[in-house]
């Protein structure tokens, strides 16, 4: 018998949006979603989950432009990613937004949106890729890590899930941290499916790190929420697609 699910320890204090609502506010206001094919509104409107990431950044002179990635879970299994353009027309002007559906629209949209050289005070752009900053050093919680690593394996419900060997390594962990990969958790009262993805790291006595990957969704008979743990993102992630896949 599975254990409920645990959401209180790590779930955000305001609990974040739906694919839907996050899609209506990058829509409400971006100056040209109206331009947006339909075709592609209508795979969005039944997305499952969503997850939102800055792609670059550029700032001079007053001047600033960000390009943000947001992407959605579709019931398939597969992915829609629309692309937004965030900038100012004036040294310290209101921000303007823009959406587009691929890469290519997004590079043609940022080109046109050069920086006046004849600025006074204009200095060379600095160019951010996400990609290169190294990740903070996360903070490990030093609180029951044990019996969370024990909880966390009782109540993976999938047969694959790691074994005994890693819960005898996790039973000597000394602190951990957990942290939302993807998605959201499902709301009480929710007929649409939910999928969560969460990272739960932990530190070992020699300082090296372990990391399971705990998928939370509802796509079952019941509607009910299920809990399953991977020891690799890429694995969880293939569960949650092919989890996906069987609700079409």
């Amino acid at each position: 018998m599975s254990v409920p699910y645990e959401t209180a320890a790590y779930e955000p204090a305001e609990s974040p949006e739906s694919p839907e609502e996050h899609l209506a506010r990058l829509l409400g206001r971006a100056l040209n979603s109206f331009e947006l094919p339909d075709e592609v509104l209508r795979l969005l409107e039944c997305a499952l989950a969503h997850d939102s990431s800055l792609h670059s950044a550029h700032h001079s002179a007053g001047l600033h432009r960000e390009t943000y990635r947001h992407t959605w879970l579709l019931a398939d299994g597969s992915a829609v990613t629309l692309w937004e353009l965030v900038h100012n027309t004036a040294p310290g002007g209101e921000a303007q937004h823009e959406v587009y559906v691929d890469e290519e629209e997004l590079h043609t949209a940022t080109g046109r949106l050069t920086l006046p050289p004849e600025a006074p005070d204009f200095e060379l752009p600095v160019v951010t890729q996400l990609s290169a900053i190294p990740e903070p050093r996360p903070v490990y919680a030093p609180d029951d890590t044990a019996d969370h690593a024990r909880r966390l394996l009782r109540r993976a419900e999938n047969p694959d899930r790691p074994g005994a060997d890693v819960a005898a390594l996790l039973a000597t962990a000394s602190a951990h941290q957990i942290t939302q990969a993807f998605g959201r958790p499902g709301r009480a009262g929710r007929a649409q499916l939910s999928f969560a993805l969460y990272e739960h790291a932990f530190l070992l006595p020699d300082g090296g790190k372990v990391s399971l990957w705990e998928v939370e969704h509802t796509a079952t008979p019941d509607g009910r929420h299920m809990c399953e743990v991977y020891p690799t993102q890429d694995a969880a992630r293939d569960a949650m697609e092919r989890r996906a896949a069987r609700q079409v």
